[in-house]
C-alpha cells in the first residue's frame, strides 16, 4: 500500500513539475524568443511612458482623433479583464439600439459626412477589445479628423494609407489600421 501512495505523489510530483514549471517556462522562453513585443503585452510607449497596448483597443471620443470599433465589455469599454462580446444575436432588438446609437453618434460628430458607415465602426467586435478597424472606418472619419486638426484631408488620408497593415503572408485575413498608432503618428504631425 506505502509503495501506491509513494507512486502517486512521485506521479503528482513530476507531472506538477511538467505542467506547472517546465511547459510555462518553455512557452514563455519561446514566446519570447520568436515575438517579444507581443509577449510583453504589445505596450507602446511615448517618451518612456507606456500609453496603451497595440494589442488591446482604447477608448478614443475626442473629434481629432480615430475612433476604434465599440467595446462590449463591463463594467467599462475595453476592460481587458472582462472580454466578451455583447451576445445579442441579428434579430435581437438591443443589437439593432446599440447599432442605431452608434450610427446617430457617427453622423453627429460628422454632419456633413453622408457616405455609408463601415459596419465596423457600428459593431462591436467578438472580443470586445479590437484595437484595428478596417481601412474604411478610418477614411471614413478622415474628414473629422483633418477638420478637427486643422490639417489638409489629403494628408489624413496619407497617413491611413501608411498605417494600414496587408494581409498576413498575403492572404489570410484583411486589411487593418491600428487605431492607436495611427493616433499617436496623427499627434506627431505638425498642424
Amino acid at each position: 500500500m506505502s509503495r501506491m501512495i509513494r507512486s502517486a505523489l512521485m506521479s503528482v510530483l513530476v507531472f506538477t513539475l511538467l505542467a506547472g514549471v517546465v511547459y510555462p517556462l518553455a512557452v514563455t522562453g519561446i514566446a519570447q524568443a520568436l515575438f517579444p513585443a507581443r509577449a510583453n503585452g504589445g505596450i507602446i510607449r511615448k517618451g518612456g511612458v507606456a500609453v496603451g497596448s497595440a494589442l488591446i483597443g482604447q477608448q478614443f471620443d475626442g473629434a481629432k482623433y480615430f475612433w476604434g470599433r465599440l467595446s462590449a465589455t463591463t463594467p467599462y469599454p475595453y476592460n481587458s479583464a472582462s472580454s466578451s462580446g455583447s451576445n445579442l444575436g441579428p434579430d435581437n432588438p438591443e443589437l439593432f439600439k446599440a447599432v442605431q446609437s452608434r450610427i446617430n453618434a457617427l453622423r453627429a460628430a460628422d454632419p456633413g459626412n453622408r457616405k455609408p458607415i463601415p459596419v465596423d465602426l457600428v459593431t462591436s467586435s467578438a472580443s470586445g477589445l479590437d484595437p484595428d478597424i478596417s481601412p474604411a472606418a478610418a477614411l471614413w472619419q478622415a474628414g473629422r479628423v483633418a477638420r478637427a486638426r486643422g490639417l489638409d484631408e489629403a494628408e489624413i488620408r496619407a497617413l491611413i494609407r501608411e498605417n494600414t497593415r496587408g494581409r498576413f503572408f498575403g492572404i489570410f485575413g484583411e486589411p487593418s489600421v491600428n487605431v492607436l498608432k495611427l493616433d499617436l503618428a496623427l499627434d506627431k504631425l505638425k498642424k
